[in-house]
């Protein structure tokens, strides 16, 4: 059992904070005349930036932005729309995280809708999801799959799970998106130097699948873990890196991702799910980035069985910034919305309603 406690001691923190600060004082860190930029990927690593006070102890050398990973807040409100329509089918008990319940959309959020009626509930598993299912044959169960590589197995297991016990009542929307296009997308043309690779999905992909980070876009880039001295640990990896003038990738969170994929998950997607073009909020259409269910499974996709509600359409708030907050050119600080017009009590967009969106995050341990 690791003793997580020891990963925010003050005496381990400062000693890091230390060893960041000489780091930066580097002649080659020195050079770049500005600060160099660090993007973290994972709305874990932003709650956990926020919610330990990281950025206030790095040296004015360094700044840490927030990018595309938060899976709520990519989702865009065009998908959020269609979910609308297929929750609000008589016929349905709709599932989702709860994560997903208050996010804005034009017509209004999914808790909006359970307000007035609508059958839609919460759960913590698709798992749950079929068994909902299971117990209400003359019902049609939706689950709102969303997620990255970390959630996608399980929804593929529940997909599979539906197959062989010929549970024909559930369906599902898969939102579900894979890392790496979108970075490819984001990195080349961004003010990026180094790349803090999120552990959760690494934990399933293995660290070697952001090898392309350094190989192919020149980025150095660490696979984090999500305690104060995990990140800390990271970002000077990466400083090490960029100093070296040979980008690398190092698995800075060794006792949960190894250098593999988990065989079991990966497989699992793979037998369900095929790549597709998908949209992200604040990046656009990006090949090959979502998981589409196969043909094998196709009876199992909810907007084939709802063709109607796969017309609805919707368009993201021009109002928020959120989609700036995810390509890391904004801070959440410097919306103008902020705690203002936009709070957690009265969100203006995705960002502000996670708990891994950089906006909520902001709000709690910034303005609170």
């Amino acid at each position: 059992m690791i003793d997580l406690s020891k990963r925010r001691s003050p005496q381990l923190i400062n000693e890091l904070k230390r060893q960041i600060e000489l780091l930066c004082q580097n002649e080659v860190i020195l050079a770049y005349n500005r600060p160099l930029v660090i993007m973290e990927v994972c709305g874990t690593h932003t709650a956990s930036i926020y919610r330990y006070g990281i950025k206030s102890i790095l040296p004015k050398q360094l700044k840490l932005v927030s990018g595309p990973g938060c899976p709520v807040c990519v989702t865009t409100n065009d998908i959020l729309e269609k979910a609308l329509a297929v929750a609000c089918c008589p016929e349905v008990i709709f599932t989702s995280f709860g994560d997903m319940m208050r996010v804005p959309a034009a017509s209004g959020s999914l808790l909006q809708r359970k307000s007035e009626g609508a059958d839609i509930r919460i759960v913590y598993s698709p798992l749950d999801a079929l068994k909902i299912a299971a117990e209400n044959p003359s019902k049609q169960v939706v689950f709102f799959a969303i997620g990255f590589e970390t959630t996608a197995p399980t929804t593929a297991a529940a997909i599979e799970k539906a197959a062989e016990k010929q549970i024909k009542n559930f369906s599902v929307i898969s939102v579900h998106k894979t890392m790496p296009e979108a970075l490819k997308l984001l990195l080349p043309d961004s003010k990026v130097d180094g790349l803090l690779c999120p552990g959760h999905v690494a934990a399933v992909t293995g660290a070697a699948a952001f090898d392309f980070v350094a190989s192919e876009l020149g980025k150095a880039s660490a696979v984090a873990g999500f305690e104060p001295a995990d990140i800390m640990e990271a970002i000077i990896a990466i400083l090490q890196s960029i100093i070296s003038g040979r980008p690398v990738l190092v698995n800075s969170y060794p006792r949960f991702v190894k250098t593999e994929a988990s065989s079991y998950a990966v497989a699992a997607m793979n037998r369900v799910f095929k790549p597709c073009d998908a949209t992200w909020r604040g990046l656009g259409s990006i090949p090959a980035s979502g998981l589409a269910l196969r043909e094998e499974f196709a009876a199992f996709d909810a907007l084939k069985r709802f063709p109607e509600a796969a017309q609805v359409t919707g368009a993201d708030n021009p109002a928020c910034r959120c989609g700036s907050v995810l390509r890391g050119e904004l801070d959440p600080g410097d919306c103008p919305l902020m705690g203002k017009v936009c709070t957690p009590a009265s969100p203006a967009g995705a960002c502000m309603v996670s708990g891994e969106g950089a906006c909520a995050a902001y709000y709690k341990y910034r303005l609170k």
